[in-house]
């Protein structure tokens, strides 16, 4: 795309999201060309907590299908758009009712906790929602002494290991983009850049995570970058979070822990896509009022935990 040409279309979405009051809210996996025309860009709670803030009479949500499901859930009588329906996220597809409810059935006294990761029938079953920047948060403030955790079997193990007085049982799903991250390539990087800070995503396996000196959110990474005297990072998550990390602080060094932590769901956002998207007002996201109003009380009990 020539420069003449993005430069049209981001002034086209400019003028329409005025034009109809739309908001765009990006998740940090997305292509970094779409923090040019966002209003918000963060990880999945910061965007929970803006699509249920907003005044806009349209979202139109650049990250995945459960992401632009979860701002219906909170946002209700807005109109929710998601720009590719193709994308979607292959960790939450790993589950489904008939499987949560077995999942459930052989656990019958544990508390049900939900990574927001999931699509809203999960959620529904759920007794709270969780993210990964305040996961062990919510499973520390519960009372429940037996907790079951779905889908992410990663996530779940880095809690386990933060809140050991809890019995605490994972599904089986995983992140793909995360789980390509591996302990040996943490080691050859360490290697070769000796005096780097190893900052991981808390879905790596736990053989990575044991290698870190942080463990966080794509925010928390962030936010320790910002914070940190440290020159040198290597940074154990999704690609989309290294590019925006070397725009924001161009003095400091950023190496990916894996090239093959990339998101291919996440990347299928163009600004093209955002445009037809509020062109036409298409691949608008809905969620059955049952089904909406069990989910909102497991994202609500999320948001009043944080």
């Amino acid at each position: 795309m020539s420069l003449g040409t993005k430069s049209k279309i981001i002034d086209s979405i400019n003028k329409l999201k005025k034009e109809k009051n739309a908001v765009i809210l990006a998740h940090c996996y997305q292509n970094i060309e779409i923090d040019e025309v966002a209003d918000f860009v963060g990880d999945s709670l910061y965007l929970s907590r803006q699509a249920a803030q907003t005044g806009a009479d349209i979202i139109v949500f650049a990250g995945v299908y459960f992401m632009a499901e979860t701002a219906k859930i909170l946002s209700p009588s807005k109109k929710v758009l998601l720009p590719r329906k193709e994308a979607g996220c292959l960790m939450a597809d790993m589950i489904n009712a008939r499987e949560m409810k077995n999942f459930k059935e052989d656990h019958p006294d544990a508390c049900v906790v939900c990574y927001v990761n999931s699509e809203a029938q999960i959620k529904a079953e759920s007794d709270v929602c969780c993210t990964s920047s305040n996961a062990v948060k919510i499973v520390k403030s519960l009372p429940e002494q037996e907790i079951i955790f779905v889908p992410d079997r990663g996530l779940g193990a880095y809690i386990a290991s933060q809140v050991p007085e809890k019995k605490i049982t994972s599904y089986y799903g995983f992140c793909p983009t995360h789980m390509r991250i591996l302990p040996a390539e943490i080691d050859r990087l360490k290697a070769r850049y000796k005096n780097a800070q190893v900052l991981v995503h808390p879905e790596c396996h736990m053989e990575v995570i044991k290698k870190a000196d942080f463990v966080g959110s794509t925010s928390g990474i962030m936010n320790k970058v910002k914070q940190s005297h440290a020159q040198s990072f290597i940074i154990a998550t999704e690609r989309g979070v290294l590019e925006r990390l070397q725009r924001d602080y161009p003095e400091k060094e950023f190496i990916l822990a894996s090239e093959k932590a990339i998101c291919e769901n996440m990347k299928w956002n163009r600004l093209e896509d955002i445009l037809i998207s509020l062109e036409k007002e298409v691949h608008e996201v809905l969620v059955e009022e049952e089904t909406r109003k069990k989910a909102y009380m497991a994202i609500k009990k999320m948001l009043d935990l944080s």
